[in-house]
C-alpha cells in the first residue's frame, strides 16, 4: 500500500507586531507567495486547497517575491541568504546567495527578471544588488545608517531603485549597475514601505509617522504629501493598482484605504474588527493589489495572520482566510457534521482551527480557547471535541457549531494527552503527575497519581484505559475506577503515542526510538513487532475503520 500526497493546506503568513509583512502576487494575479517558519508557500488565490511549499531554507524565512516573468521566486531568511527557485516546475533551486549578515526584510526584481536587490538588517551593509542567475554584483546599496525595510525597482528603462529605512530616509538609485543618486528625508519616523507605480512615473512611501509621500519615478524628486491625518496608526504596507492611478495602504489603525494618487484623497476605506473597538490582532501589516485581474481584488493581512479579500467598490470583505501561524501540535477528526468529516487542529500558540476537508479551508473555533500550547485533541461520538493545553486546562468544543462550550476545567498538572471513551461517558487526561477522569459536564470523577513515573501518552476504550510512562512502562487501568488491571514493563523504549483499534482488539504503541508494537488486548502479548520503518520518535498512530491497517507519523518527517 502506497501513500500519495493530494494537497498541502497552507498556513497563514508569519507576522511580527510593529513590523511590515511582505505579500507578493504573481503577474497573472492567480498565486500569492509569503513566508511562514522555515518555508515559503505559494497559494492559489481562487482555490485555497492548492498550494506548494518550498522548504530549502535552513533558517526562518522572511520574504518572497515573484519575478515579473512569473517563473521564479526569490526568497530571503534571517541569516541574510537569498534563494532563487523555480515556482512553476518542481521548485528547483537556481541559486543560493549570501547577501548580508542579518535578516532579509525585502526583495525586488527588475523588469527583465535578471537582477535582484535584497535589503535588510545587516552588520556591515544593509543591502546588495545581484544577478538572479549567478549572484554577481551589479550595484551597491548605500546611503542608509540603519536597517532597510523595503525596496522597489522601476520596471522600465532607465532603471531606477528606491530603498527606505529606519533612519527615516528614502535613497534613490540609478542603474544598472545601481549606485547612489540622492537621499530624501520627508518622513519623521521609520519608513516601512516604498513602491514604484507600474508605469514607472511615480514612487510612494509610507511609514510609522502615518504619512504618505509621492516622488517622481525618473528623477526621485519629492512631489507631494497626501492624506495627512487620514490614517491614525503606522502605515505598514503599500501596493499600486495596475493602472498606476490608485494605490492601497494598510495600517495599524485596522484600516485598508484606496487612494487616488492624482487627487491625493482616500476614495475607499475598510476597517477590520468590531466597530469602535481597538484590536491589536486586526492591525493590517501587509497588503497587495494583484495585477492581471479584472475584479479589483485586494488582499490584506492582519497581525493574526488572516488574509482578507477585498474588492474595490464593495463595502464588505469578500472572504477571510484563516489558518495556523505556528506549529500544529495536535489533530483530531470529527464525523459529527452532516456536511462531512471535519478536521480539528491545535497549535503551539493555543489556536484551534476547524478544516473543511473537501475545500481545504480553515475557520477558528469561537470563544475563549487555550492561551498556550495545545498538547492533545480527541473526538467523542457525541459530537464533542476535547482539547488540553499547557495552560493546564481541559476544554470542550461543539464540533457542529465549532464553538467552545462551558468554561475551562483545570487539571492538576501539565497535560500530556487526552482520550475520550467511545461511549462518550468519560474523558481522561494524562498530566505529568497522573491521570484524571471527567464527565461530560467537566466534573472530575477520579484521579490517580504515579510516584515512580510520569505519563507520556494515553488512549481509551469503554473498558480499558492505557497509560504509558516515561520509565518505559505501560499501565492498563479501568476507565471508571482507575484501578490497575495490567502492567507491561521493560519495554524497549519510552512510548510516545498510543492508539486502540476500532474493535479494541489491538493497542498500537509508538516508541521514541521509531519502533511500533501492537499488543493483543486479550493476552497483552505482542501481536506485531515488525513495524519499524521510522527512524525518529513516532508522534501519532491512527487505524482504519476495519482495524486491518494503521497509519503513523514521526519526527523523521515520514508517514
Amino acid at each position: 500500500m502506497s501513500i500519495t500526497a493530494e494537497s498541502i493546506w497552507a498556513p497563514s503568513p508569519s507576522t511580527t507586531r510593529g513590523q511590515p509583512t511582505q505579500l507578493s502576487a504573481d503577474p497573472k494575479g492567480e498565486r500569492l507567495a509569503y513566508a511562514n517558519n522555515k518555508s515559503i508557500f505559494i497559494r492559489s488565490v481562487n482555490d485555497l486547497s492548492l498550494s506548494t511549499q518550498y522548504s530549502a531554507h535552513t533558517t526562518t524565512t522572511t520574504v518572497a517575491r515573484f519575478s515579473p516573468s512569473g517563473y521564479y521566486v526569490a526568497s530571503g531568511d534571517l541569516s541574510g541568504t537569498v534563494r532563487v527557485w523555480d515556482c512553476v516546475g518542481e521548485g528547483t533551486t537556481k541559486g543560493e546567495y549570501h547577501i548580508i549578515g542579518g535578516r532579509i526584510n525585502d526583495l525586488a526584481w527588475d523588469g527583465d527578471s535578471a537582477r535582484i536587490i535584497a535589503v535588510g538588517d545587516g552588520k556591515e551593509k544593509y543591502g546588495h544588488c545581484i544577478t538572479a542567475d549567478s549572484g554577481n554584483s551589479v550595484g551597491e546599496i548605500s546611503g542608509h545608517s540603519s536597517q532597510i525595510n523595503s525596496v522597489s525597482i522601476r520596471q522600465q528603462r532607465p532603471l531606477r531603485a528606491a530603498t527606505v529605512s529606519d533612519d527615516t530616509s528614502l535613497v534613490f538609485y540609478h542603474g544598472a549597475p545601481f549606485k547612489f543618486n540622492t537621499i530624501l528625508r520627508k518622513h519623521q519616523r521609520f519608513i516601512y514601505g516604498v513602491a514604484f507605480s507600474p508605469d514607472g512615473s511615480s514612487i510612494v512611501s509610507v511609514g510609522a509617522d502615518k504619512q504618505i509621500f509621492l516622488y517622481d519615478g525618473k528623477t526621485g524628486e519629492a512631489k507631494t504629501e497626501i492624506g495627512a491625518g487620514e490614517h491614525k496608526g503606522s502605515i505598514f504596507s503599500v501596493s499600486w493598482a495596475k493602472d498606476s492611478n490608485k494605490f492601497v495602504t494598510s495600517s495599524a489603525d485596522q484600516t485598508v484605504k484606496i487612494w487616488d494618487a492624482e487627487a491625493g484623497k482616500a476614495i475607499q476605506t475598510w476597517r477590520m474588527g468590531e466597530d469602535g473597538k481597538v484590536s491589536v490582532p486586526d492591525h493590517q501589516v501587509g497588503v497587495v493589489w494583484p495585477a492581471g485581474r479584472s475584479d479589483g481584488l485586494i488582499i490584506s493581512l492582519n497581525l493574526n495572520g488572516d488574509l482578507t479579500y477585498l474588492s474595490e467598490g464593495e463595502p464588505a470583505p469578500r472572504r477571510v482566510v484563516h489558518g495556523h501561524q505556528k506549529n500544529i501540535t495536535a489533530v483530531a477528526l470529527s464525523e459529527s457534521k452532516a456536511s462531512g468529516p471535519t478536521l480539528f487542529t491545535g497549535s503551539s500558540d493555543g489556536r484551534i482551527c476547524n478544516w473543511d476537508i473537501a475545500g481545504g479551508t480553515a475557520g477558528f473555533v469561537d470563544g475563549d480557547g487555550h492561551s498556550n500550547y495545545v498538547s492533545s485533541i480527541t473526538s467523542a461520538p457525541d459530537g464533542r471535541i476535547y482539547s488540553v493545553g499547557w495552560d493546564d486546562s481541559l476544554r470542550s468544543i461543539d464540533a457542529t457549531a465549532s464553538v467552545f462550550t462551558g468554561s475551562a476545567t483545570a487539571t492538576d498538572g501539565q497535560p500530556k494527552g487526552v482520550a475520550a471513551t467511545p461511549g462518550g461517558g468519560l474523558t481522561a487526561v494524562a498530566t505529568h503527575k497522573g491521570v484524571q477522569t471527567f464527565n461530560k459536564d467537566g466534573q472530575k470523577q477520579k484521579d490517580i497519581h504515579f510516584r515512580t513515573m510520569s505519563p507520556t501518552a494515553i488512549a481509551a476504550t469503554d473498558d480499558l484505559l492505557a497509560v504509558a510512562g516515561d520509565d518505559s512502562t505501560l499501565h492498563i487501568l479501568s476507565p471508571t475506577s482507575l484501578s490497575p488491571q495490567h502492567k507491561l514493563t521493560a519495554l524497549n523504549s519510552t512510548i510516545a503515542t498510543l492508539s486502540f483499534s476500532p474493535t479494541s482488539q489491538y493497542l498500537a504503541a509508538g516508541f521514541s526510538n521509531g519502533k511500533i508494537s501492537v499488543f493483543d488486548t486479550a493476552t497483552w502479548e505482542v501481536a506485531i513487532s515488525r513495524w519499524s520503518s521510522h527512524t525518529g520518535r513516532v508522534s501519532g498512530i491512527s487505524w482504519n475503520e476495519e482495524g486491518t491497517h494503521a497509519v503513523s507519523g514521526g519526527l523523521d518527517t515520514n508517514v
